[in-house]
């Protein structure tokens, strides 16, 4: 099964931080706001999107 990452854009700030640790998965829009631009979550890149998930200053990231 694979994760999916999802990101909350009333509680993200464009801070960018999780597109500094896993870009892979996140990057910012044509708001500055995070997105999540993969719907699978690869194995390889799952720990450092959590890493993301929890660094995330606001919370706005959900991974399951």
């Amino acid at each position: 099964i694979r994760m999916k990452a999802y990101v909350d854009k009333d509680a993200c700030i464009g801070c960018g931080l999780c597109v500094d640790i896993c870009p892979e998965v996140f990057s910012l829009d044509d708001d500055g706001l995070a997105e999540a631009i993969n719907d699978d979550i690869a194995d390889d890149v799952l720990e450092s999107a959590r890493e993301a998930e929890e660094q995330c200053p606001t919370g706005a990231i959900s991974i399951e």
